[in-house]
């Protein structure tokens, strides 16, 4: 493989390759690093330009998956084991922790995976979060929301990404939500096995994302801010990402403390981190903890934005090395995404205006084909999203003008079965 630092570098394992239009970027920059080996129940074509080799292992099934894995690593003598994927995060530690290979313990990695222990272990050492109780049944969370007072939240135990999450502002409302909850657990590349779900205080205050690279427990740094678009509640969907070099937050000593404290209260003491916050009256308070990298191309984002490449901190930190979180640029860089405005079937997909001859927009691409079926808000999941695209700036405030200015310029025509209605963004 011709990007390859070293020929006769030891290869790392990766575990998941994910879908090809958020995961392509960040595995093309580990293969800058070292020598891939992509371990993936069906390895897809679109990852193989980027691999040393490649193995059909089924993943969704840890327990099985463990003696092929750690076999793997041995007799391909591993650098390290790594992922990208939420759902491989637990299955990877508890790999490189048997092998003694760089990374978090088991004990870590399920903390950020399982959000009820993430909230107790962050309360037992008095990091802000939200006031948080696991409720085993509808009734229950039905007296938990209560007993915080209306609105709630109410999210599953373990998945990420505002997957699931919903508000509630009524009993009826957490019945269903909660409903919704236990559904969403069990959705994605393996079954979440633990029981209930999350009723939390409701949080107001701008979202963001701290993206954080942990050399060693006490060696916390934050590489980049990454601000949070949402859109229309109940659901907290991410319609959009910005990342800002100049982000003032980046030099704020009392974000600074709270996302040390939160990665020794999770026993943390490796790894690329996505640390989810919102900024309260009250300070910042921390939504969720997740023991890999922000997907949603929040790295190129951060990338485009300070220089500082965090796929490829991944890879160097999974060897054993210490990578370079030096910036070499200061500019912003933003995300958008298109939702349908209703349910429907996609019948025309346009982009107007020439916006391909735009050079600051680094990528718009559409995620589903026409014909595609898609569910609008409050039922629309991640992948309902019709479109990204990617805008850099000088600023935050360059970036917001030009994000709108790609939505602005994009037509959908979604058709209803009784007739056909035009929605443009």
């Amino acid at each position: 493989m011709s990007d390859h630092n070293s020929s006769g570098s030891r290869p790392i394992l990766l575990l998941g390759a994910g879908a090809p239009e958020f995961r392509e970027y960040v595995l093309r920059q580990i293969a800058r690093v070292r020598p891939v080996v992509l371990i993936d129940q069906d390895p897809p074509t679109w990852a193989r330009p980027y691999l040393a080799a490649q193995a059909a292992v089924d993943l969704r099934d840890p327990e099985a998956a463990k003696n092929v894995l750690m076999r793997a690593a041995v007799q391909l003598g591993a650098a390290g084991v790594t992922t990208y994927m939420e759902h491989f995060v637990e299955l990877t530690a508890w790999i490189t922790h048997r092998l003694g290979l760089p990374g978090n313990t088991p004990t870590a990695a399920a903390a950020c995976r399982d959000k009820a222990t993430t909230r107790s272990l962050l309360a037992q050492h008095g990091v802000p979060s939200a006031s948080s109780h696991l409720a085993q049944d509808a009734d229950h969370g039905v007296k938990i929301a209560r007993r915080l007072g209306y609105p709630v939240v109410v999210k599953p135990r373990g998945r990420a990404g505002s997957a699931g999450v919903l508000r509630a502002d009524s009993d009826d409302e957490v019945r269903a939500a909660f409903q919704h909850a236990l559904v969403d657990s069990v959705l994605g590349l393996e079954t979440w096995s633990v029981p209930g779900a999350l009723v939390e205080e409701y949080l107001q205050g701008p979202e963001i994302s701290v993206e954080t690279v942990v050399l060693a427990p006490e060696q916390v740094r934050i590489v980049a801010v990454t601000r949070k678009s949402l859109g229309p509640e109940p659901q907290f969907q991410e319609i959009g990402h910005c990342v800002d070099a100049a982000d003032p937050l980046l030099t704020d000593p009392v974000l600074a403390d709270v996302v040390t404290a939160t990665v020794q209260a999770l026993g943390l003491s490796w790894g690329v981190l996505h640390i989810e916050l919102r900024l309260t009256a009250d300070g910042p308070r921390v939504i969720e903890v997740n023991g890999r990298p922000a997907g949603d191309l929040i790295p190129l984002l951060v990338e485009r934005a300070t220089g500082v490449n965090l796929p490829q901190a991944l890879a160097t930190l999974a060897a054993g090395g210490i990578p370079d979180l030096a910036p070499t640029r200061s500019q912003a860089a933003a995300i958008g995404f298109l939702y349908p405005e209703h349910t429907g079937y996609i019948d025309q997909l346009q982009a107007h205006g020439g916006l391909h001859d735009q050079l600051w927009l680094e990528r718009l691409v559409w995620t589903r084909d026409l014909g595609a079926q898609v569910t609008a808000a409050p039922r629309a999941s991640i992948d309902d999203r019709i479109a990204h695209w990617v805008v850099t700036g000088r600023t935050a405030a360059d970036c917001a003008t030009r994000r709108d200015l790609v939505a602005d310029h994009l037509s959908v025509r979604i058709s209803r079965p009784a007739h056909t209605t035009s929605c443009t963004k």
